[in-house]
């Protein structure tokens, strides 16, 4: 064949016999003489590194929110797929050489007092997720006092050599006492590197940081002071595209009784049959503290589909109260305030307050759940999707904080709008950051808007021109459900089977008793006391969604 020809236009089969051909006809060539050896060439001069003995350092805690679709979780886990916040955040915090690791390519926060508020799971984003952590700081080192030494026997004056020059005994004015020198006053804020800048400038456009405290209270930890972790879940109304066959039945959901449902889990209950139960942690306290929740309409920020108001599509029992006019579809979240929360607890909550918002269950199926006296076992049912659940903020009031329900955060929080150093408006800024990523997304919403609005409208209203296939009867009615779980539409689930009819799961306890023994212990107390599990007060209070 040339060795000119176009392989652009070459067939599969084609090139795979070319290449065939060609390494053939490279096994017959003779092997080429070894080349002389090359001198050594210089090696090229890597990154300087930075000095942490000249640095001084200080405690801070930053404020940070992100976008957790494209990310694994937010801790670092080493043999994950996708990548993780924290390790962004260790790629950011190292680069700046705001920390200095051992080796920077091995993610250890040890190396910093590092300590973070809530873990957040697989595709879960947040607003205000909160860490603590030790940093370089632009406070200059305490310069060392010196003495001046005493001349050697025989000698001349006695020399004292400073890093930049020496200095003679006659330019001492007081012998063997320390030298004074005025220092100008540091600010902790004005004259602080820009912590937030710094990192914006090198995290992920997904990942900013939003504040920073210059002087969290003494033995703060991100983890252990939060007193109050609050999230958003969010869903629209309708849940998924109506169909207008079942007459206006499918698709909507009654936000009045999923409200009712809402406001049953305040107080304190025992959650065992709301989250998913890790039995490598030995949990025993499933108790947890429900501030507020409640199902809340988030104003300004639908796109209006104008079919789903019209006959066949709108629901039969009406368009939640509001006129027929009103724009659809509707954005909702289920806000939810409380101490802690365990596991999953948060999606469970949410995938039971579905059910109940599209008529399977009575708003009643949570004080069914939360009774563990009488179901000590969770029934098995299938948790909300994760993608609309937000960390929207977390709340440190302080130890002498009055324990009520409405706590205010105690912590001086300088955020973005506080110095304009920080940079939240500019063309780096954080706003002009944030407008690209949110306008990119709005013009998918609103092309996929339009193309939906056009394609329901479409179709001959004339009923002669309706096309009946032959041999058609009386199609039976469908008994299979369509279930909403939080995701872009909804699943078949075929003859629903009412939760509290659902096969049951071992029970917490015996989950964590069988792992306990196959990993070689007597049982699952004997496991908690050999690995230390609760001794700290509030071990088992912190496991987040």
């Amino acid at each position: 064949m040339a060795g000119d020809s176009n392989y652009m236009s070459w067939t599969k089969n084609g090139l795979i016999e070319r290449v065939k051909e060609l390494e053939t006809e490279l096994k017959r060539r003779p092997a080429p003489p070894a080349p002389a050896p090359k001198p050594e060439a210089k090696k090229p001069k890597g990154k300087r590194k930075m000095d942490p003995s000249k640095y001084s350092t200080r405690y801070i805690a930053l404020k940070l929110a992100y976008l957790g679709k494209n990310y694994g979780g937010f801790e670092f886990q080493a043999m994950a797929t996708a990548p993780s916040i924290e390790e962004e955040l260790w790629n950011a915090l190292t680069k700046a050489c705001l920390i200095f690791p051992k080796d920077d390519k091995v993610v250890d926060f040890d190396c910093c007092e590092y300590s973070k508020c809530g873990r957040t799971d697989r595709g879960v984003s947040a607003f205000g997720q909160v860490i603590g952590l030790r940093v370089r700081s632009n406070r200059p080192l305490a310069e060392k006092r010196r003495k001046v030494a005493q001349p050697a026997e025989g000698g001349d004056d006695a020399m004292v050599v400073d890093s930049e020059k020496a200095q003679t005994l006659e330019e001492k004015q007081e012998v063997g006492e320390e030298e004074e020198e005025a220092e100008p006053v540091f600010d902790d804020i004005k004259d602080e590197l820009q912590y937030p800048r710094l990192l914006n400038r090198i995290l992920p456009p997904d990942i900013r940081i939003l504040a920073w405290c210059p002087s969290p209270p003494p033995d703060f930890s991100a983890r252990f002071s939060c007193r109050e972790r609050q999230y958003r879940y969010f869903f629209t109304q309708p849940a998924f595209s109506p169909d207008p066959s079942s007459g206006g039945t499918t698709g909507w959901l009654d936000i009045e009784a999923m409200r009712k449902a809402a406001k049953l889990y305040e107080g304190e209950h025992d959650f065992r049959n709301m989250c998913k139960i890790d039995p490598g942690k030995q949990i025993t306290n499933f108790s947890r503290v429900i501030y507020e929740a409640d199902i809340v309409e988030v104003k300004d920020v639908s796109s209006a589909l104008p079919y789903l108001t019209s006959p066949g599509y709108a629901p039969i029992r009406g368009l939640d109260g509001d006129n027929a006019s009103a724009a659809h579809p509707k954005v909702y979240t289920f806000n939810v305030r409380g101490s802690a929360f365990l596991w999953h607890q948060i999606r469970h909550m949410v995938a039971v307050l579905f059910l109940v918002g599209q008529g399977l269950e009575k708003p009643e199926i949570v004080s069914e759940l939360l009774d563990t006296a009488t179901n000590p076992c969770k029934p098995n049912y299938v948790m909300a999707d994760e993608v609309p659940l937000v960390l929207w903020d977390c709340i440190f009031p302080g130890d002498d904080a009055a324990p009520t329900t409405n706590k205010k955060d105690a912590l001086e929080w300088i955020y973005l709008a506080d110095d304009p150093a920080l940079g939240k408006h500019g063309q780096f800024g954080v706003i002009d950051g944030l407008w690209a990523h949110w306008r990119e997304h709005k013009m998918d919403e609103l092309l996929s808007n339009q193309l939906l609005q056009l394609v329901s409208g479409q179709g001959s209203t004339d009923p002669s021109r309706l096309v009946v296939r032959g041999g058609a009867t009386t199609a039976k009615p469908n008994k299979s459900v369509t279930l909403y779980e939080g995701g872009n539409t909804g699943r078949m689930g075929g003859k629903y089977v009412p939760l509290m009819k659902k096969d049951r799961l071992q029970s917490p306890e015996e989950q964590n008793e069988r792992y306990a023994k196959r990993k070689g212990f007597e049982g699952s107390e004997d496991m908690r006391q050999k690995k230390g599990f609760g001794r700290r007060k509030g071990d088992e209070v912190m496991a987040d969604e």
